[in-house]
């Protein structure tokens, strides 16, 4: 039982993620008009932009419908994540982490999709006229966690390797 409290306290990083998604959506949404953007860099903006699908926009054209599935999608993978979260063996830092950061992620921009039937994306990377689909904090902090989840599974890979195996076998 010790394992499953000290997993659960990295819901403080899923509550950071969602709290960062949220308040960068709000100020966005209160200082840009949709489609306005700042030059920060030659390589990046930041342009408000609606996003009523899921990743990359699809399913953006599906009349509406798609609010309400990826909404309750996004819940019951949540209550998956939290479980998943629970049930990890204490010291599974990496993969704890990167769980937390997914779950984070998903709650907000899951926030957003319930609230106002689209996600607010706002980062816009470019290379000259080449860009980039845009995205948000919520976007990065599941980003970083899949990251992490490949980073786990490759190091356990590694100590499975040094754990005895012949490499011949």
């Amino acid at each position: 039982m010790n394992g499953t409290r000290s997993n659960l306290t990295m819901l403080w990083l899923s509550a950071l993620v969602v709290v960062l998604d949220q308040l960068s959506k709000y100020v966005i949404e209160h200082s840009l008009q949709v489609m306005q953007a700042i030059d920060v860099l030659p390589v990046l903006q930041i342009t408000r932009l609606h996003n009523t699908g899921v990743a990359f926009s699809f399913f953006a054209d599906s009349g509406g419908w798609q609010r309400w599935v990826f909404t309750a999608l996004a819940v019951i993978v949540a209550i998956g994540l939290a479980i998943w979260l629970a049930r990890l063996p204490r010291g599974a830092k990496i993969i704890a982490t990167a769980v937390a950061l997914i779950l984070g992620g998903a709650i907000g921009n899951a926030i957003d999709r319930f609230r106002l039937g689209h996600v607010i994306d706002f980062i816009y990377a470019h290379w000259d006229a080449h860009y980039f689909p845009a995205f948000n904090v919520a976007d990065s902090a599941i980003t970083i966690g899949a990251a992490l989840l490949l980073l786990d599974t490759w190091l356990a890979s590694r100590r499975a390797d040094a754990g005895g195996r012949n490499p011949g076998n």
